[in-house]
C-alpha cells in the first residue's frame, strides 16, 4: 500500500502513533542527561488539514478532529493531554507531524535528526523545522542513513520508523533496517509504525525482531473496522512496535486508549478496538 502522509495526516493511526511518540518523550525529559530523537521517514513537517491531499480522504475529521474537544477535560492522562496541547498550539486547520512533534518538547541539550527522501517534502521540512538550533533536516534514504548514526553520542534516545509502505517488500527492509539498528544501539527505544492489511506481513515482522535478538518489546494496535474488510485502499488498522518501552508505558497507553478507542470508531456505535500487549 502508499501510505503517504500528506493524505493520511490526523487519521486514528497518525493520533495513536503521535500519542505514544509523546509519551516517549516526556519519559525521556524525566532525566536532565540529553537525548537523540532519529525521525527515519519525516515526511513534511507540518499538514494543512484543508490541502486537495487531506480533503481527499476526509480521514483528520474521524481521528483528531474527534480528539480536540477533550484538551479541557482535567481527567485526561498526561501524555494525552500534552498530544493535544501540542497539536493546537499549530493553530486550525494544522496538523504537526513526528519530527515537528519532537522539536516541541526538546530541550537545548537534546537534538533531532530528520530524514527525508522525497526532496518536495524534505523541502518544506526544513521549512517547518528551520529556526530550530537542535533539530536538523537530511534529505537521504532513512534506512540507508540509520547505520552511520548509531548509536548517537548522547546514548539516550528513541528512533522512530515510519516508511509509507509504497514497496511491496517494505515490512522485510523494516524489519531487517530494526534489527541491524539495534545491534549497534541496543539500549535505544524504537517506534516503529506499521499499517495492518495483512495479519501475516504484522506477524513476520515480530518473528524478525524475535529472531535478531530483540527482547523487549510491546504492541500497541488500533483497528477500526473488520482489516479483512472489502474496502481494500481504506486503512482499517495500524500498530506500533516498540523496543524497549519504558517503565510503565503500557499502563499509561491502556488507560489512553480507553479515554480515545469510544471516539476513534468508523461510527458512534461501534468504537475503535485498542490493544496492547
Amino acid at each position: 500500500m502508499n501510505y503517504r502522509h500528506a493524505f493520511h495526516a490526523g487519521n486514528f493511526a497518525d493520533v495513536i502513533k503521535h500519542i505514544a511518540l509523546v509519551a516517549v518523550l516526556r519519559h525521556l525529559r524525566q532525566k536532565d542527561k540529553p537525548f537523540c530523537i532519529i525521525d527515519t521517514h519525516a515526511g513534511a513537517g507540518i499538514y494543512d488539514l484543508e490541502s486537495t491531499e487531506a480533503a481527499r480522504t476526509g480521514e483528520a475529521a474521524a481521528g483528531i478532529g474527534r480528539l480536540l474537544s477533550l484538551h479541557d477535560d482535567p481527567q485526561l492522562p498526561d501524555a494525552l493531554r500534552a498530544y493535544l496541547t501540542l497539536v493546537k498550539q499549530e493553530g486550525e486547520g494544522r496538523y504537526p507531524g513526528s519530527a515537528r512533534i519532537a522539536t516541541r518538547l526538546l530541550r537545548p541539550q537534546d537534538r533531532l535528526v530528520a530524514i527525508e527522501r522525497h526532496p518536495v517534502a524534505a523541502g518544506t521540512l526544513h521549512t517547518s523545522l528551520s529556526g530550530i538550533r537542535n533539530a536538523r533536516v537530511v534529505e537521504a534514504d532513512g534506512y540507508e542513513r540509520l547505520p552511520a548514526l548509531l548509536p548517537p553520542h548522547e546514548r539516550r534516545g528513541v528512533i522512530l520508523i515510519d516508511p509509507p509502505y509504497e514497496a511491496e517488500n517494505e515490512f522485510t527492509r523494516v524489519g531487517e533496517a530494526l534489527a541491524a539498528a539495534h545491534r549497534r544501539f541496543a539500549t535505544g527505544i524504537y517506534v516503529v509504525w506499521y499499517p495492518i492489511k495483512s495479519r501475516a506481513a504484522v506477524d513476520a515482522l515480530y518473528g524478525e525482531a524475535s529472531a535478531s535478538g530483540i527482547g523487549q518489546t510491546l504492541r500497541v494496535e488500533v483497528e477500526t473496522d473488520r482489516v479483512s474488510s472489502p474496502e481494500r485502499e481504506r486503512l482499517a488498522g495500524a500498530g506500533l512496535l516498540i523496543v524497549n518501552p519504558p517503565f510503565g508505558f503500557d499502563d499509561r497507553m491502556r488507560r489512553i486508549a480507553s479515554v480515545v478507542a469510544p471516539l476513534l470508531g468508523r461510527t458512534n456505535q461501534k468504537p475503535a478496538t485498542i490493544t496492547v500487549v
